[in-house]
């Protein structure tokens, strides 16, 4: 099946395409039949049947999680000089006013609170 896909126009390309999604679907469907059929003769060997052997999966049970305590806001430790509203609590990056201030040669304990 060699076809020149640079020849094809826009509406075959999209007709081609559905064709082989259709041609992949009845493909897996088929592959899935000859699996579950090689399944259930492998299971008959045994003497069970695959619903027999489905009930035996061990049952997963429900995912114990930690209840979560909501995130404690930190308090602040430091705060600009300049405006007090901005604050940092010591933890994270360094804001860019208090990485200015400490360029200036502000020692952090003076900007503590």
């Amino acid at each position: 099946m060699d076809k020149d896909l640079k020849s094809l126009s826009r509406k075959e390309l999209e007709k081609l395409l559905a064709d082989v999604k259709k041609a992949l679907a009845n493909a897996t469907a088929r592959e899935k039949r000859q699996a579950r059929k090689a399944a259930e003769k492998a299971a008959a060997e045994f003497g069970y049947s695959l619903n027999e052997l489905d009930d035996e999966k061990p049952k997963k049970s429900p995912s114990k999680k930690a209840a979560k305590k909501p995130k404690s806001i930190a308090k602040p430790k430091y705060a600009n000089p300049a405006d007090k509203s901005q604050t940092w609590t010591g933890k994270g990056r360094k804001p860019n006013w208090f990485l200015a201030e400490v360029e200036k040669g502000t020692d952090p304990a003076a900007m503590a609170i």
